[in-house]
């Protein structure tokens, strides 16, 4: 019971929290006892999430309980400066632990690959990152508040992957833009670390092609898609 209460003076900010790791995300520090802004770019889900969580979130930005959904597109400034002025306004306060998990993919190989496609990557998966941290760390700095952010990365952003230049090139400078931060931010107090999740079963990863996915399992040692949870699909 006690592990379950270590955030329970806690708020979350979590993005991306429709679904996925985002959604797993949120149910994890909720479950710890954080109250959680759960935000999405489908307002629909967000409030799905919400529902898991235990509150109603029957209407976004208002407060349901501990736990109450947002609807943003963090790859847009203002949005973000709206964002973080409503979970203060509905909170009294600035989230002290946010994890950035918004992300998508438009993969295709580099000879083929549009500079549509790259632009979009880039913003959702690199852009958001550097707006919701930025604007996260004015929040914290500004009321003189400890805090945590963590960026999602991926696995790829590290080795690589066929046919998502756009993609680890994205997640690639997650972490550079977290390490970076990390040695700015923490003379306030603010700790950034950023996690590298392997392949992991989510709505984003049911949209590749089987024979993809097969080529995944034969580079993970235990054969198995990872679990958004933290288990394994067996």
């Amino acid at each position: 019971m006690a592990s379950q209460l270590r955030l329970r003076s806690a708020l979350a900010l979590v993005t991306g929290a429709g679904s996925g790791i985002g959604r797993a995300v949120s149910m994890r520090l909720a479950g710890e006892g954080a109250a959680v802004a759960a935000c999405d770019l489908d307002g629909a889900a967000a409030r799905e999430t919400v529902q898991l969580l235990g509150g109603p979130g029957s209407k976004e930005g208002a407060p349901r309980g501990a736990h109450t959904a947002f609807q943003a597109d963090v790859s847009e400034a203002g949005a973000v400066r709206r964002l973080l002025e409503q979970v203060q306004a509905c909170f009294s306060r600035p989230p002290s632990v946010v994890v950035s998990c918004a992300g998508i993919t438009c993969d295709g190989f580099l000879l083929h690959m549009s500079e549509d496609d790259w632009d979009k990557v880039i913003a959702v998966n690199l852009k958001s990152i550097f707006l919701v941290t930025q604007a996260a760390a004015q929040a914290l700095v500004s009321s003189s508040c400890p805090g945590s952010i963590i960026n999602i990365s991926s696995i790829v952003g590290k080795v690589g992957n066929m046919g998502q230049t756009n993609y680890a090139a994205s997640k690639a400078g997650v972490i550079g833009l977290t390490q970076t931060a990390a040695r700015e931010l923490g003379r306030y107090g603010i700790r950034c670390n950023t996690v590298l999740p392997g392949f992991i079963a989510t709505p984003m990863t049911q949209k590749v092609p089987q024979k993809v996915i097969d080529k995944f399992t034969e580079l993970i040692p235990m054969g198995h898609l990872g679990n958004p949870d933290g288990g394994l699909f067996m």
